[in-house]
């Protein structure tokens, strides 16, 4: 499966200026991707406050969705996207939702854990929803952001069989080293494949660190990015899921009786 990550600066408060930018990018990848990651709350831009996203903010199926299933049937592309979830239990979540080729809404995904004030004065906490689905013969699982340095969401994703985590992003300064470390681990010690996609850029007073990348399941960078708008794509290769396992027994090894103490706070 080919996979790219579209890093990009984001577009703040400007929901049919990012749904123009993602037909264009479709379009210029729509020949060598299978599947297309773009980052956290693309729809409208992360920092751009409670207020805004409640009023941006859109059901799973709604006009933005409607519009990226048609883009994505049209141009044969499963879509992943971040935006502001308006939910039917009335909360707004920070959400990304994978749309297939075929237009179908495939599976949405709440993020679970909230980062720092800036994450709580906007959205609710996700629940406790870790879905793996089928795409295009991969099982795929899906995190946003901060979800991704909690080690537990990864590791339940890969012992629910995923193999490949992918996750939208908004990563700021100073923390590069999320993108060049943790990616890495996480696709290492789980035995899959991580897609990270990152901002660029800047938005208020938060500096984004770039560094979008695809994780093999060695912990090798199959693709990178820099700190600049860029797409990057990367083939996944399903030999590799089975050749991680050689030398590598993190998921073998486990011993779950040790660890209940871990689930008490």
């Amino acid at each position: 499966m080919r996979v790219a990550l579209y890093q990009c600066p984001p577009l703040p408060l400007d929901v049919a200026g990012n749904l123009q930018r993602l037909q264009a990018i479709v379009l210029q990848a729509k020949d060598n991707v299978d599947l297309l990651v773009l980052p956290e709350m693309f729809l409208t831009g992360y920092n751009i406050g409670a207020k805004a996203v409640a009023e941006l903010a859109q059901t799973q199926d709604g006009d933005a969705a409607q519009q990226i299933a048609e883009l994505a049937k049209a141009n044969n592309m499963a879509i992943v996207y971040g935006y502001p979830e308006h939910a039917e239990d009335g909360h707004i979540y920070n959400s990304v939702q994978l749309i297939d080729a075929h237009g179908q809404r495939l599976c949405n995904y709440r993020k679970t854990h909230l980062f720092g004030e800036l994450d709580r004065t906007m959205f609710r906490q996700g629940p406790d929803t870790f879905p793996v689905v089928d795409l295009e013969g991969w099982k795929l699982g899906l995190l946003i952001c901060y979800d991704l340095e909690f080690p537990e969401n990864a590791r339940r994703l890969a012992l629910a069989g995923a193999e490949l985590i992918v996750v939208p992003t908004a990563n700021m300064a100073p923390y590069e080293f999320i993108a060049d470390v943790t990616v890495r681990s996480r696709a290492f010690e789980n035995q899959c494949y991580v897609a990270y996609a990152n901002y660029c850029g800047h938005e208020g007073d938060i500096q984004y660190c770039g560094h979008s990348s695809i994780a093999a399941p060695n912990g090798v960078q199959i693709a990178l990015a820099q700190n600049e708008e860029m797409l990057i794509v990367a083939t996944l290769d399903s030999q590799q899921l089975l050749d991680a396992k050689d030398g590598n027994f993190y998921l073998a090894d486990r011993r779950p009786e040790l660890y209940s103490e871990l689930t008490k706070r």
